[in-house]
């Protein structure tokens, strides 16, 4: 699926001893640190991971997908969580040997994702970049704690980089088998993050610039459409079922688009408990989610309009910020305490930010368009909701192929000779 060729011996090899290295040194820190991991208390569910497995052996004991509602149905997150770990349990055990296989698995998908990075930055850059991106990644610390916390970022990750690598081939050879697979890549990633749903819409400005025809356009996005709604069938027919109504992705869309609008955590201003009197500073961010999305519009509309820069910037660079900036690692791994990892993060984000400005200006947009494409669509996607390291880092991945674009041409600049430079010896000689 994702050919070398074109790849030399030496890089071949240094790539597979960098997937070696994480895939040994992801297992032997997983297996090391084991439950410190666990972000939440196991006994009194209180955080996303122990929600899951309380979910997953619900699922496996009872038949029943439940979130937060303790044994009744519910459709407050996408399955792929709870299926996926349910399937490592009922296999390993529902005690520590489904939750040791599901971390072991991570560590699999951490190596496997280190060559899905260098396919990527290989094709779109240089072999070269490509081995930068990913000695890069291969010493990113949260790789290695995103391999022990039970979430679905690793997964996501490596379905979001599959579906970058299969974009570039489909570019390249425009064949259906591989929009048949965009198309299942799509409803894998949904039933995890239902926000990769609108993805394959980066074909529509891929075809345009590359000026296909638009009968051939027509039929790849009816492909991958077709197989989209296939395989999101299961769950629309599960929920019809269970509560009678049409649930498209979950039901609780309104409560991160409410949390989204408090600015580093504050409360709004008290002019708007003045001028909105219904809602007060106990109960605003609490209640039904179905009454959030109004909550959270009239938080933005009274900002806006009383404080209209702090919430431009908060909803745009703030966010942003929010999303790069802070790293994924709730969990410090010795001897790279949070602190220092604080600092690592800014350092890797200017360079990852120079490497975005370096392409911009010196690589040609139409080249590097799926990188721009996928990278704008997964960040734009959160702007309208409650942003943090979290979401952001499945993206890094991404950002860090423009920083090592950026060193690869830094090194190629350095290795070839200065034209200016060279014609002046030759007219002076």
């Amino acid at each position: 699926m994702f050919p070398t060729a074109g790849t030399s011996r030496s890089h071949k090899r240094l790539l597979a001893g960098l997937i070696a290295l994480v895939g040994v040194l992801s297992c032997i820190i997983v297996l090391v640190y084991h439950d410190y991991f666990l972000l939440g208390d196991p006994v009194q569910p209180n955080n996303d991971d122990v929600k899951y497995i309380q979910s997953a052996r619900l699922l496996i004991n009872e038949g029943v997908l439940a979130y937060n509602t303790k044994e009744r149905p519910s459709a407050f997150i996408m399955p792929g969580m709870p299926v996926l770990l349910g399937g490592f349990m009922t296999v390993f055990g529902q005690e520590q040997g489904g939750v040791i296989a599901f971390r072991l698995y991570q560590c699999l998908l951490q190596a496997f994702s280190i060559y899905l990075i260098y396919f990527i930055g290989r094709k779109m850059f240089s072999p070269r970049a490509g081995l930068v991106a990913a000695m890069i990644s291969a010493f990113y610390m949260p790789d290695y704690f995103a391999s022990g916390v039970i979430l679905s970022e690793g997964t996501f990750r490596a379905l979001l980089m599959m579906m970058v690598c299969v974009t570039l081939i489909a570019r390249e050879k425009n064949r259906t088998w591989l929009y048949v697979i965009i198309g299942v890549l799509t409803a894998a990633a949904a039933y995890f993050k239902p926000h990769a749903s609108l993805y394959p819409a980066v074909f529509l400005v891929i075809w345009y610039a590359d000026k296909l025809p638009w009968r051939q356009a027509v039929k790849y996005l009816s492909v991958m459409a077709g197989v989209y709604v296939l395989l999101l069938c299961p769950w629309w027919i599960r929920n019809w079922l269970t509560f009678h109504e049409w649930i498209t992705f979950t039901n609780s869309g309104g409560s991160p688009f409410l949390l989204g609008t408090r600015i580093d955590g504050q409360l709004p201003p008290p002019g708007f408990f003045e001028e909105y009197p219904q809602y007060s500073p106990e109960t605003l961010f609490q209640g039904a989610d179905h009454a959030a999305v109004q909550k959270g519009l009239d938080v933005l509309s009274y900002g806006l309009r009383h404080e209209p820069l702090k919430y431009i910037y908060w909803l745009t660079l703030g966010r942003w910020a929010e999303l790069y900036f802070h790293p994924f690692y709730s969990r410090p791994i010795w001897p790279i305490t949070r602190p220092i990892m604080d600092v690592l993060q800014i350092l890797l984000m200017l360079g990852n930010m120079a490497g975005v400005a370096w392409a911009m200006f010196k690589r040609g947009f139409h080249r590097l368009l799926p990188l721009w494409l996928a990278l704008g669509y997964f960040t734009v996607i959160y702007l309208p909701f409650v942003a943090f390291g979290r979401y952001g880092y499945p993206n890094m991945a991404l950002l860090i192929l423009f920083g090592a674009g950026l060193i690869d041409g830094m090194l190629a600049y350095r290795q070839t000779p200065s034209l200016k430079t060279g014609g002046r010896r030759t007219s002076s000689s």
